[in-house]
Protein backbone atom coordinates (compact mmCIF):
# COMPACT_ATOMS: atom_id res chain seq x y z
CA UNK A 1 0.00 0.00 0.00
CA UNK A 2 1.49 3.49 -1.15
CA UNK A 3 0.51 6.50 0.93
CA UNK A 4 1.20 8.75 -2.38
CA UNK A 5 1.26 7.12 -5.64
CA UNK A 6 1.84 9.73 -8.53
CA UNK A 7 1.26 8.85 -12.26
CA UNK A 8 2.51 10.53 -14.64
CA UNK A 9 6.54 11.21 -15.32
CA UNK A 10 6.32 14.42 -17.47
CA UNK A 11 7.01 17.86 -15.75
CA UNK A 12 4.30 17.81 -12.83
CA UNK A 13 4.37 14.58 -11.99
CA UNK A 14 8.40 14.50 -11.65
CA UNK A 15 8.35 17.68 -10.46
CA UNK A 16 6.15 16.52 -7.49
CA UNK A 17 7.80 13.25 -6.99
CA UNK A 18 10.83 15.60 -6.47
CA UNK A 19 9.69 17.11 -3.67
CA UNK A 20 8.17 14.26 -1.66
CA UNK A 21 11.12 12.28 -2.47
CA UNK A 22 12.96 15.11 -0.23
CA UNK A 23 10.29 14.76 2.29
CA UNK A 24 10.79 11.27 3.18
CA UNK A 25 13.78 11.53 5.50
CA UNK A 26 12.05 14.04 7.79
CA UNK A 27 9.86 13.02 11.20
CA UNK A 28 6.65 13.76 9.77
CA UNK A 29 7.29 11.02 6.50
CA UNK A 30 8.88 8.75 8.79
CA UNK A 31 7.01 5.26 7.44
CA UNK A 32 5.25 6.81 4.63
CA UNK A 33 5.78 4.80 1.37
CA UNK A 34 5.32 6.73 -1.91
CA UNK A 35 5.69 6.13 -5.52
CA UNK A 36 5.48 7.58 -9.26
CA UNK A 37 4.55 5.62 -12.56
CA UNK A 38 7.00 6.86 -14.43
CA UNK A 39 5.02 6.44 -17.72
CA UNK A 40 6.31 9.53 -20.48
CA UNK A 41 5.83 8.28 -23.67
CA UNK A 42 2.92 10.85 -24.58
CA UNK A 43 4.81 13.78 -22.66
CA UNK A 44 4.70 16.94 -24.85
CA UNK A 45 8.52 17.43 -23.39
CA UNK A 46 9.28 15.06 -26.14
CA UNK A 47 9.08 17.97 -28.55
CA UNK A 48 10.18 20.72 -26.12
CA UNK A 49 12.82 23.23 -26.18
CA UNK A 50 13.18 25.71 -23.57
CA UNK A 51 14.98 29.14 -24.00
CA UNK A 52 12.27 31.09 -21.79
CA UNK A 53 12.48 29.07 -18.27
CA UNK A 54 14.20 30.10 -15.29
CA UNK A 55 17.29 28.25 -14.34
CA UNK A 56 17.62 26.19 -17.89
CA UNK A 57 20.16 26.67 -19.98
CA UNK A 58 18.77 28.16 -23.08
CA UNK A 59 18.80 25.15 -25.57
CA UNK A 60 17.27 22.65 -22.76
CA UNK A 61 15.48 20.35 -24.75
CA UNK A 62 12.49 18.43 -22.84
CA UNK A 63 13.29 14.55 -23.89
CA UNK A 64 16.55 15.30 -21.36
CA UNK A 65 14.57 16.67 -18.95
CA UNK A 66 12.47 13.87 -18.82
CA UNK A 67 15.90 10.97 -18.72
CA UNK A 68 17.70 13.65 -15.96
CA UNK A 69 14.52 14.13 -14.23
CA UNK A 70 14.41 9.91 -13.31
CA UNK A 71 18.10 10.12 -12.43
CA UNK A 72 17.87 12.86 -10.32
CA UNK A 73 15.01 11.41 -8.18
CA UNK A 74 16.81 7.72 -7.83
CA UNK A 75 20.20 9.45 -7.20
CA UNK A 76 19.04 11.71 -4.56
CA UNK A 77 15.80 10.00 -3.40
CA UNK A 78 15.95 6.05 -4.13
CA UNK A 79 13.40 5.83 -1.62
CA UNK A 80 10.79 6.80 -3.60
CA UNK A 81 9.63 4.09 -5.65
CA UNK A 82 9.78 4.54 -9.56
CA UNK A 83 7.95 2.20 -11.41
CA UNK A 84 8.65 2.46 -15.19
CA UNK A 85 7.15 0.66 -18.65
CA UNK A 86 3.57 0.61 -16.68
CA UNK A 87 1.02 2.55 -18.50
CA UNK A 88 -2.45 3.02 -16.15
CA UNK A 89 -5.77 1.71 -17.26
CA UNK A 90 -7.76 2.58 -14.37
CA UNK A 91 -8.22 3.66 -11.50
CA UNK A 92 -10.47 1.82 -8.96
CA UNK A 93 -12.15 4.41 -5.58
CA UNK A 94 -12.42 1.81 -2.75
CA UNK A 95 -13.22 5.15 -0.67
CA UNK A 96 -10.46 4.44 1.83
CA UNK A 97 -7.63 3.45 -0.89
CA UNK A 98 -7.69 3.68 -4.43
CA UNK A 99 -6.63 0.48 -7.02
CA UNK A 100 -3.90 1.75 -9.51
CA UNK A 101 -3.98 -1.11 -12.43
CA UNK A 102 -1.41 -0.99 -15.21
CA UNK A 103 -1.19 -2.68 -18.07
CA UNK A 104 1.18 -4.98 -16.21
CA UNK A 105 -0.20 -5.16 -12.09
CA UNK A 106 -2.44 -3.63 -10.00
CA UNK A 107 -1.28 -1.65 -6.90
CA UNK A 108 -3.17 0.39 -4.00
CA UNK A 109 -2.94 3.73 -2.17
CA UNK A 110 -4.18 5.73 0.23
CA UNK A 111 -3.76 8.89 -2.35
CA UNK A 112 -3.07 9.32 -5.98
CA UNK A 113 -2.12 11.92 -8.20
CA UNK A 114 -2.90 12.56 -11.92
CA UNK A 115 -0.19 14.13 -14.11
CA UNK A 116 -0.50 12.49 -17.19
CA UNK A 117 -1.63 15.56 -19.40
CA UNK A 118 -4.87 17.31 -20.89
CA UNK A 119 -4.99 15.41 -23.98
CA UNK A 120 -7.53 13.61 -25.71
CA UNK A 121 -8.48 10.55 -25.47
CA UNK A 122 -7.94 10.23 -22.22
CA UNK A 123 -7.87 6.98 -21.29
CA UNK A 124 -7.62 6.17 -17.75
CA UNK A 125 -11.03 4.37 -16.67
CA UNK A 126 -12.88 5.48 -13.24
CA UNK A 127 -12.03 9.26 -13.84
CA UNK A 128 -15.10 9.63 -15.89
CA UNK A 129 -17.30 11.63 -13.86
CA UNK A 130 -14.50 14.33 -13.46
CA UNK A 131 -13.75 15.14 -17.17
CA UNK A 132 -14.46 18.14 -17.71
CA UNK A 133 -13.49 20.66 -21.22
CA UNK A 134 -10.34 22.34 -20.71
CA UNK A 135 -10.35 25.97 -18.95
CA UNK A 136 -7.51 27.75 -20.63
CA UNK A 137 -6.69 25.71 -23.70
CA UNK A 138 -8.39 26.89 -27.02
CA UNK A 139 -11.70 25.34 -27.59
CA UNK A 140 -10.60 23.94 -31.16
CA UNK A 141 -7.20 22.11 -29.29
CA UNK A 142 -10.15 19.71 -27.13
CA UNK A 143 -8.02 19.98 -23.95
CA UNK A 144 -9.99 18.24 -21.03
CA UNK A 145 -9.22 18.45 -17.29
CA UNK A 146 -10.58 16.83 -14.24
CA UNK A 147 -12.63 18.62 -12.23
CA UNK A 148 -10.56 19.74 -8.95
CA UNK A 149 -10.35 22.66 -6.38
CA UNK A 150 -6.89 23.44 -5.81
CA UNK A 151 -5.73 20.85 -7.00
CA UNK A 152 -8.13 18.57 -4.78
CA UNK A 153 -10.48 16.58 -7.18
CA UNK A 154 -12.06 14.79 -3.77
CA UNK A 155 -10.29 13.49 -0.15
CA UNK A 156 -7.23 11.67 -1.28
CA UNK A 157 -7.26 12.35 -5.22
CA UNK A 158 -5.25 14.70 -6.78
CA UNK A 159 -4.46 16.53 -9.86
CA UNK A 160 -1.51 18.49 -11.30
CA UNK A 161 -0.16 20.04 -14.14
CA UNK A 162 -2.51 21.01 -17.72
CA UNK A 163 -5.06 18.19 -16.38
CA UNK A 164 -5.27 20.47 -13.41
CA UNK A 165 -6.71 23.35 -15.88
CA UNK A 166 -3.49 24.98 -16.09
CA UNK A 167 -2.40 26.14 -19.26
CA UNK A 168 0.62 24.56 -20.89
CA UNK A 169 3.90 26.06 -19.92
CA UNK A 170 6.35 24.07 -18.41
CA UNK A 171 7.34 26.46 -15.82
CA UNK A 172 3.55 26.33 -14.86
CA UNK A 173 3.37 22.60 -14.98
CA UNK A 174 6.27 21.91 -12.20
CA UNK A 175 5.10 24.60 -10.10
CA UNK A 176 1.48 22.42 -10.11
CA UNK A 177 3.18 20.03 -9.55
CA UNK A 178 5.35 21.22 -6.50
CA UNK A 179 1.83 22.55 -4.82
CA UNK A 180 0.45 19.16 -4.82
CA UNK A 181 3.56 18.31 -3.70
CA UNK A 182 3.71 20.30 -0.09
CA UNK A 183 -0.18 19.51 0.16
CA UNK A 184 0.28 16.16 0.63
CA UNK A 185 3.47 16.72 2.86
CA UNK A 186 1.39 18.93 5.06
CA UNK A 187 -1.46 16.62 5.29
CA UNK A 188 1.37 14.27 6.69
CA UNK A 189 2.42 16.80 8.82
CA UNK A 190 -1.15 17.02 10.30
CA UNK A 191 -1.99 20.30 8.95
CA UNK A 192 0.76 22.16 9.76
CA UNK A 193 2.28 24.20 6.25
CA UNK A 194 5.38 22.40 4.99
CA UNK A 195 7.67 22.60 2.30
CA UNK A 196 11.50 21.30 2.07
CA UNK A 197 14.06 23.79 1.06
CA UNK A 198 17.99 22.85 0.79
CA UNK A 199 20.20 25.21 2.16
CA UNK A 200 24.20 25.91 1.65
CA UNK A 201 26.53 25.53 4.50
CA UNK A 202 27.83 28.83 5.24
Amino acid sequence: MFDTLIIGGGAAGMSCALIIGSALNKPFAEGKKAGLIAHQKTSHLQKALFNNVLGLTPGTLGDDILESGKNQLSTLYPELIQIENEKVCEIKDHDTFFEVITNKQTYTAKAIVVATGYSKPFTIKGLEEYLTPHQMAKPEKDRVQLKNTLHLVKPNLYVAGTLAGWRSQFSIAIGSGAQVATDILTLWNNGEHTKVHDKKQI
